[in-house]
């Protein structure tokens, strides 16, 4: 198999379809394409009372792009993984690109949980999210669809809808319906990003 480019990654995005590693088979590279797809909706997702409330506290400071590469490195920090050392290389080109962003959590100045994924037009692809404090990745969640919100995205992929995600309000769609939502969306102009409100000192 020849090697995968960051550009092949992200014409398989636009056409619906997304990478992943398989780790029985020496993390050789495999082109995945789920029928059903899930997708968090954004104009109906759902915030648990007690996650608002943590989240109007202000216990966890929320930032972008801030820690990319650890954000990923997090991810893969589990006994089997899809998240390879080539796919996070690949990602890390992405995001020096524009392409690939984290969303990170801190709590007391040090990294806590986040998230990762791909943004192409008013399309956001939810990759992977961890956690080192309870409910960190959920906040990094819930800041995330309040800024592609406020920047006119119109779908957040998520792959799968878990029963994790369920409680937000996951739902899976047929892969054509999910298609034609991702024709639109890729046709958006969105703006990453946009509520730059975090607190001005570093991690």
């Amino acid at each position: 198999m020849r090697d995968i480019s960051p550009a092949d990654v992200l014409y398989a995005y636009q056409h619906g379809v997304f990478p992943m590693a398989d780790p029985e088979a020496d993390d050789a590279i495999v082109w995945v394409r789920p029928d059903p797809r899930g997708i968090l909706p954004l104009d109906d997702f759902h915030v648990p009372s007690n996650l608002q409330k943590l989240v109007d506290r202000g216990t966890f400071t929320v930032r972008t792009d801030a820690a990319f590469e650890e954000v990923m490195a997090a991810c893969a920090d589990r006994p089997s993984t899809w998240l390879s050392d080539d796919l996070q290389t690949l990602f890390s080109t992405l995001h020096r690109w524009g392409y690939a962003h984290s969303v990170e959590a801190y709590y007391e100045g040090a990294l806590a949980g986040g998230l990762y994924g791909l943004a192409l037009g008013g399309a956001f692809f939810g990759e992977s999210m961890f956690y080192r404090e309870d409910n960190a990745s959920k906040v990094a969640l819930v800041h995330l669809v309040d800024q592609l919100v406020a920047g006119g995205f119109v779908l957040l992929d998520i792959q799968w809808a878990t029963d994790h995600l369920r409680q937000f309000g996951a739902v899976e769609i047929p892969r054509l319906a999910y298609e034609r939502r991702l024709h639109q969306a890729l046709l958006t102009e969105a703006t990453w990003w946009p509520q730059h409100n975090e607190s001005p000192e570093s991690p």
